[in-house]
């Protein structure tokens, strides 16, 4: 018996990836509604009450409209907004760090920005290497996809525009999960940056280890990564310090989550790197992962390795 899935919001940018990557597998079964009726409400909470799995694919305040109109406590919901991230009584979806998604009723996917960083800094809180309390900093570059439909528009539509630097007011969404679930003490001062390509994405955090209480050495923090991925095939510690990470123009889509560590000779400073594609772990990739988990499926089913 296949179980049913209801993508609202299925006609942006997210949502067109997910219902492309849903359809025709075997073990589900889409709920769609026509044009003419998928911004009605009473239609929409129709279908978010008989699915077996609703994917929200909206903004935030939508998705929480959205999670009230479910009056069940049987459909099961993957939320793709920011807006249930840190809230109480969700679970966030990045198994890979140890949270219970195949479980859980209530799913928040990452940000695709918080995906690079936690992978980065998380098991090496929880290992020591890094303090709670430790004023951290990440830079990151994305594809303009990840600004939706308008943001799209507007680097398509302009071929001067190059690089769009953002976040001067230091209160971007992504901050509050950031610091949640990496165990922070302080919020991290971010630095988002986005380029002309479609989709891709490099987030850094850069760490002076020779001032860290626990001083440690670029092979401590790539144990501390190896140990907390090992046997993932979707996270992938490099041993190798490349001369260059790209973004390229074009790129075809992927799931991957490729994590560096590079240190100087003196080994007294590192800067600590994740590749990823804004569109594939960072967004659409990790929802279809959260539901193979939580409907029981192969978790590698309809991803892009």
């Amino acid at each position: 018996m296949s179980a049913s899935v209801f993508i609202d919001g299925a006609a942006g940018t997210t949502g067109l990836e997910i219902r492309e990557r849903l359809e025709g597998r075997d073990g589900l079964s889409l709920v769609l509604l026509d044009e003419a009726r998928r911004k009605d409400r009473e239609a929409r909470r129709e279908a978010l009450n008989d699915a077996d799995f609703v994917i929200l694919c909206l903004p935030d305040d939508a998705a929480r409209e959205a999670v009230a109109l479910i009056d069940n406590p049987r459909t099961r919901v993957i939320d793709a907004s920011s807006a249930h991230r840190v809230a109480d009584g969700w679970t966030y979806g990045f198994p890979e760090l140890g949270f219970d998604v195949a479980n859980a009723r209530l799913v928040s996917n990452p940000g695709c920005y918080p995906t690079g960083f936690l992978a980065l800094v998380a098991p090496l809180v929880r290992a020591g290497l890094v303090p709670a309390d430790w004023p951290l900093s990440v830079n990151a570059v994305s594809g303009y996809s990840g600004g939706g439909k308008a943001l799209i528009e507007r680097f398509e539509g302009d071929p001067t525009l190059a690089y769009r630097d953002y976040g001067f007011g230091l209160a971007h969404k992504h901050l509050p999960e950031m610091q949640r679930h990496a165990g922070l003490a302080h919020t991290p001062i971010f630095a988002p940056m986005v380029v002309n390509a479609l989709r891709g994405m490099v987030v850094e955090v850069p760490l002076p280890l020779a001032l860290l209480p626990a001083r440690p050495t670029r092979a401590a923090i790539l144990d501390a990564l190896s140990a907390a991925f090992a046997g993932s095939p979707i996270v992938t510690v490099h041993g190798d310090q490349p001369d260059e990470l790209l973004v390229r123009q074009g790129a075809a889509g992927t799931d991957r989550l490729d994590l560096y560590v590079f240190a100087g000779p003196d080994g007294a400073q590192a800067r600590l790197v994740a590749c990823l594609d804004n569109l594939g772990k960072g967004a659409s990739g990790a929802a279809v992962q959260s539901l193979n988990l939580m409907a029981g499926l192969d978790p590698l089913a309809g991803l892009n390795l």
